[in-house]
């Protein structure tokens, strides 16, 4: 049914009659199509838009979490070590499932787990025409709710000039990408842009391999005062899986061990929406979007292998399919420099299938999970001379419902998240503020399970809950943005007070997925400063630095949250002489905690990489170097339920080349 859909909607949307338009109104009401969420120069909260040139330049096809921790405060590590595969990113310390992403405003983050998995995304950040990154709780959202941070990303830009791009890359590990990539432009009021990838990689670890295919799609239709989008992708991967730590004896003995089995993984997801934006008069603009969300796959686990059992044991299978259908719709009125008003509502409704089985016994159990989520927003900013007042008020409304061989009450709950501030604009260059705002998140089903698959329950039938109350965060920050001709420089001081923080605590459960614990009282303080500066036209630096301070308090005892540096620094420098690219980076991550009782760690380390591009007319050659002192180094880790250490070493010195002609 989902692909007919699809299929009906796009010859009707590409030959519908529409009414004459420039370029101009065409940018404008792309730009705005995720106004709703996207940060302005004035709103009083920590946010950056990363240029997309920056993307262009470092992308060779790896997982984003890579080039996400080039940003300020955001680490990143990789299961195999290497670019391709499973991948994960934390924010301020914070887990990547309580990031909130979205595209174009529709929620990326699985409403059951919350994770937005990039592997099953193949090639994405190649297709986006926009990233603005929100640090703390920022503007509402739809969906999950952010607590370390959110991702916003648009959608493909359809008013550039008409091109075709072929390209490939080869790289270490047998790493290779080949890509097509179609943008019409703007033609009698109608675009499309298609882009197909297939990437491989055989990992830097031991049996580690990725494969995946995606073919991501954007078309629309453009009249004076509306705009028609469909938008969607489809990306198909396989990997052999490498998730679990290895101790650092095995990695001293062969630094490409892999702990796991013969594991493996394979899944499909597939992503559809359709936007639309209508100008009401002067001032009013109504921005609507509908969306469904299909996943379908399944992963091994052995089991034996986990536990640390030398005999070959049952190989379980985990298998999913999942349905997110939803929508939103938002009006904005604009009063110029006074100010605007923007308010919204958002529901979607969603379902898991969940299937266990066992190589040589077959099916296990069959459960499903049941999700259901309204929420509204209202926002606003008024200026006054040179202050702007900012408030924005969320109300939210998320269930849980399950269907097993266990019954379970369906679990309810209800939000209430007030943000404001206050920005003072000094000049033209600088503007300084405040923020204070409130977010609250619902646990996940592993996390209500306890890292089961299937729900348990004691010898009365009861079922066995975890954690089923929601956490909260009140996050305080105040920083300035100074821009000028040459550069910009941005600083935000921040302070998170917790309750009930559902933080990871190292260790994974039976179905292979990270456990968490709920503590107490807790917080997350810091500092982050990120510069730009640009000379004599062809030469550029840049530079952000993140200083954090975290603590837990639970059960009568203080500790420090597990894998937050308290440093982490970012330096890159950009020479472009006529035809050439020529960069450079640098990064330096302190030590970190792996277990609760902090007395485990991984080492800081430094790593540097570069990169040149040469651009003959039309075609552009590409040498990625990555990690040039070949270094040895863990990016992650955790002290296992056998006491032992266990980590994720990151690959050697490696090279990625690529080469693409437009047409």
């Amino acid at each position: 049914m989902k692909y007919l859909l699809l299929a009906l909607l796009l010859p009707a949307l590409l030959n519908s009659a529409a009414q004459p338009v420039d370029t101009a109104l065409v940018e404008l009401d792309e730009v705005e199509v995720s106004a709703g969420y996207i940060a302005e120069t004035t709103t009083p909260i920590a946010y950056q838009n990363v240029p997309m040139q920056t993307l262009a330049r470092k992308n060779t096809g790896q997982e984003p979490s890579f080039i996400l921790a080039e940003q300020a405060g955001i680490t990143a590590y990789s299961d195999g070590g290497s670019g391709q595969g499973y991948s994960y990113f934390r924010m301020r310390g914070i887990d990547q499932t309580r990031i909130a992403m979205t595209l174009d405003g529709v929620p990326l983050n699985e409403p059951e787990d919350q994770g937005v998995y990039f592997s099953n995304y193949p090639d994405f950040f190649s297709n986006i025409g926009g990233l603005q990154i929100q640090r703390g709780v920022g503007t509402s959202k739809n969906g999950a709710s952010g607590f370390g941070g959110s991702l916003q990303f648009t959608s493909p830009v359809l008013h550039r000039p008409r091109a075709l791009v072929l390209g490939a890359g080869y790289g270490a590990f047998n790493s290779y990408r080949a890509f097509a990539e179609l943008n019409t432009g703007v033609h009698r009021n109608k675009a499309l842009y298609l882009r197909g990838a297939h990437i491989h990689s055989d990992g830097y670890k031991t049996r580690s391999a990725h494969t995946s295919q995606s073919l991501f799609y954007s078309t629309g239709r453009f009249g004076t005062r509306s705009t028609l989008k469909l938008t969607g992708f489809v990306g198909r991967q396989q990997n052999e899986l490498a998730w679990l730590g290895v101790p650092a004896q095995a990695i001293r003995e062969d630094p490409r061990t892999n702990a796991n089995g013969a594991e493996d993984d394979a899944f499909v997801q597939q992503l559809t929406q359709l936007q639309h934006i209508l100008t009401l008069g002067e001032r009013g603009t109504l921005r609507s979007s509908v969306f469904y969300n299909y996943l379908d796959g399944n992963y091994d686990f052995d089991l034996n292998n986990f536990l640390g059992i030398s005999e070959r044991g049952e190989l379980y299978n985990y298998a999913f399919r999942s349905h997110f259908t939803g929508g939103f719709s938002n009006y904005t009125h604009d009063w110029g420099r006074l100010g605007q008003l923007t308010g919204g509502v958002y529901a979607n409704t969603y379902s898991r299938r969940h299937t266990g089985s066992e190589r040589s016994a077959g099916e296990l159990y069959q459960n499903t999970g049941f999700r259901r989520e309204a929420s509204a927003f209202l926002k606003g900013q008024i200026q006054a001379r040179k202050w702007v007042f900012y408030a924005d008020a969320q109300y939210r409304y998320s269930d849980f419902a399950y269907r097993g061989d266990v019954a379970f009450p369906t679990l309810t709950w209800r939000f209430f998240n007030p943000k404001a501030g206050i920005s003072y604009i000094a000049n033209k260059r600088l503007t300084v503020y405040f923020s204070a705002g409130i977010n609250h998140r619902e646990p996940t089903r592993n996390n209500i399970f306890g890292g089961s698959d299937n729900l348990l329950s004691d010898s009365l039938g009861t079922p066995l809950l975890y954690i089923t109350q929601p956490e909260k965060v009140i996050d305080q920050a105040g920083g300035l943005r100074y821009r000028y001709a040459r550069g910009s420089l941005d600083v935000t001081a921040y302070y998170m007070r917790f309750t009930n923080e559902i933080v990871l605590n190292g260790q994974f459960g039976t179905n292979g997925l990270a456990l968490n614990s709920d503590v107490d009282n807790s917080y997350r303080m810091g500092l982050e400063i990120a510069a730009t500066h640009h000379w004599k036209e062809r030469w550029s630096v840049q530079g952000n630095m993140a200083l954090n301070r975290s603590r837990i308090a639970t059960q009568g005892i203080v500790f420090q949250p597990i894998l937050t540096p308290k440093v982490l620094l970012n330096a890159a420098v950009l020479y472009t002489p006529k035809r050439w690219e020529m960069g450079a980076d640098l990064r330096y991550q302190s030590s970190a905690y792996i277990d609760f009782a902090n007395a485990n760690t991984i080492d800081g380390f430094f790593v540097a990489n570069a990169q040149v591009a040469y651009r003959p007319g039309k075609w552009r050659f590409g040498l990625h170097v990555n990690n040039l002192t070949n270094t040895t180094y863990f990016s992650s880790g955790y002290t296992d339920f056998d006491g032992v250490n266990k980590y994720f070493v990151q690959a050697p010195a490696h090279v990625n080349t690529t080469v693409s002609r437009t047409f």
